[in-house]
């Protein structure tokens, strides 16, 4: 009799509380019911002024979002923020931030590289610093008021250079892991099936497939031709689906941005410090312990493949030299083709990995420590 006797009661609590006008909750972390919302006619926002921004490795950028009420309240408040990060390659959410008010916490690799900007009320807005080939990918951020949850998201895309890359062996010798690997060590990561499409667009014809980063296999074609799949198919981004990452062996796509030292941590590019490419001029060519040795010297090291790229992509380097690479491969790098300086387009051309004894002049990097 007892329980019946309850349970009408709460059900008579329910029913004059639903039947309450503008019923709102309390702001339990203030404790005196001062700042509160009513769910009655009051409505969160949140929205972002850019659905993607662009930047290179190395860079500070900010990524936008607002918050606010409608209609406008007379108080502030102090909701939750929180930014997560999804990936590239696509995969699970990562919590980068999440803040209240003038406190917050960042997480794993992003820890003393981010916070909320917070320049007028309602600024979410997510400050990075120090961008990393790693960090592209998709940001959503999210503003929670007690019951209220609204978020918006935010593309991040790294400026770079995609290339192909293949064992010293020869072509499809790499696993996935080992395709992970070879871009890692060549200052660069695993190019995303968007940066390779977008180098499609701008020209890259390449005949061999490689591995993405999500796992695909993939290869961008501006010229069919009977070699690579036929002449009747059209231009693309042509793709082998994804394959076993422990079994199938094929080359790899790298994507490298702004010019950098490579320092790894759990598999992780963590330095971005701006440098330069060169190529040292010997007073004799030399063999690949001589070339170390002659970058060492200059206070320098042998430049890797990746930083190649970059200082041809995004620094314009132009050299008719063939020089040596920390790989062991031999490269040069061409913006303006002309005679007996190789193929008839742009692009950084490759001699292989001829044998160590023999002699070549040598790219040499310097960070941007080691150039003040």
């Amino acid at each position: 009799m007892m329980i019946c006797c309850i349970q009408i009661l709460l059900l008579l609590g329910v029913q004059l509380a639903l039947s309450i006008p503008n019923f709102f909750y309390h702001d339990f972390r203030k404790g005196n019911g001062n700042k509160e919302i009513h769910f009655s006619g009051v409505k969160l926002h949140v929205d972002s002024a850019q659905p993607a921004v662009f930047a290179a490795t190395g860079d500070n950028v900010t990524l936008p979002c607002r918050f606010w009420y409608e209609p406008e309240l007379t108080s502030p408040r102090e909701p939750r923020v929180k930014w997560s990060w999804q990936p590239a390659a696509g995969g699970h959410e990562t919590d980068v931030l999440v803040a209240i008010g003038s406190r917050s916490r960042s997480f794993g690799e992003f820890r003393g590289r981010v916070q909320i900007r917070q320049d007028f009320p309602g600024d979410a807005a997510l400050v990075m610093t120090n961008l990393m080939l790693n960090d592209t990918g998709r940001y959503h951020c999210e503003v929670v008021d007690g019951l209220e949850d609204k978020s918006t998201s935010v593309y991040l895309e790294l400026r770079g250079v995609v290339f192909p890359y293949q064992h010293p062996r020869g072509h499809y010798h790499l696993s996935f892991l080992a395709a992970q690997q070879a871009c890692e060590q060549q200052a660069s990561t695993l190019a995303t099936f968007s940066q390779l499409f977008q180098s499609w667009k701008e020209g890259l014809n390449w005949c061999n497939a490689g591995w993405l980063a999500d796992g695909t296999v993939q290869y961008p074609m501006t010229r069919p031709r009977v070699p690579c799949g036929g002449d009747g198919l059209a231009p693309g981004v042509r793709s082998y689906g994804r394959r076993h990452l422990q079994l199938h062996r094929y080359d790899v796509f790298c994507f490298s941005s702004t010019l950098q030292v490579n320092s790894l941590t759990l598999g992780r590019l963590l330095s971005n410090v701006g440098g330069k490419v060169y190529y040292l001029q010997p007073s004799h060519t030399m063999n690949l312990t001589e070339a170390q040795q002659a970058c060492q010297e200059d206070g320098a090291q042998v430049a890797k493949v990746g930083q190649l790229y970059a200082a041809w992509k995004l620094s314009v380097l132009d050299r008719c030299d063939a020089g040596w690479l920390a790989d062991g491969s031999v490269r040069y790098p061409i913006t303006r083709p002309r005679r007996n300086c190789g193929p008839s387009e742009p692009g950084v051309h490759s001699f292989g990995f001829p044998p160590p004894q023999h002699k070549h002049g040598v790219y040499c990097y310097k960070s941007g420590d080691e150039l003040m």
